[in-house]
């Protein structure tokens, strides 16, 4: 069973309602009585025992707290291009369970069009938070240029043909927040590549779909840094 986030905490009292209310009593078919794991964005893990259970609201009693911190010392924001539904969908979950701590969408010169779904996104990225834990769920910003996305912080642009590849850089910085960029299925263009500057990591020699990559490149900066 996944963890849930507290609607409302009233001393040992916990309220989940809405959606995940509804998730609780429907799909995962708890009954009053079961012992759930609920997370506060404070840092802190609860067991809770079910009292009461329905699709409106959910209520427990708080039997445990511990210390709860899964979130990695290395803020790393996905500047993403815009990728077909299912490529983007499957990133944001994936990469929210491992610790992405938010999204940048970017209109890449040779991103497929997609129309924006900010309420989906945002539901994905709370879906997947809540599986692994998290205290934080990741914002999704965007879609923006490249330029704009660049601008925000120390960023690398992944690229297959670059000269240094990203486990090193990533051993040799010790950075609080990183932004790495993900090209489109059909890459980044020259132009585009040029706005990186010497900024331009490698993942290998092999061709990666954009969402492997995008995966990929998150998992290798945080395992370099201790995170994973």
């Amino acid at each position: 069973m996944p963890y849930f986030f507290a609607s409302e905490r009233n001393g040992d009292q916990v309220a989940i309602l809405g959606e995940d209310a509804r998730h609780l009593a429907g799909p995962l078919r708890a009954r009053a009585g079961e012992l759930i794991q609920v997370v506060e964005p404070d840092g802190h893990l609860l067991g809770v025992r079910l009292l009461t259970v329905s699709s409106r609201a959910v209520h427990g009693k708080v039997e445990w707290t511990r210390d709860h911190a899964p979130e990695p010392h290395s803020r790393v924001w996905l500047a993403l291009a815009m990728l077909p539904a299912a490529g983007l969908e499957h990133v944001l979950s994936r990469a929210t369970e491992l610790g992405v701590a938010g999204f940048t969408l970017v209109g890449a010169e040779r991103s497929v069009a997609r129309g924006e779904k900010p309420v989906r996104w945002a539901t994905i990225c709370r879906e997947a938070a809540m599986l692994a834990g998290r205290l934080a769920v990741p914002e999704v910003r965007g879609p923006i240029s490249l330029r704009e996305a660049l601008a925000f912080g120390p960023a690398w642009l992944l690229s297959r043909g670059a000269p240094r590849r990203l486990a090193d850089i990533a051993a040799e910085r010790d950075l609080d927040e990183i932004t790495l960029a993900i090209g489109p299925e059909g890459g980044w263009s020259a132009a585009e590549e040029a706005l990186a500057g010497e900024r331009v990591a490698s993942l290998g020699p092999r061709n990666l779909r954009a969402d492997t990559a995008a995966l990929a490149a998150t998992a290798v900066w945080l395992a370099v840094g201790g995170d994973l």
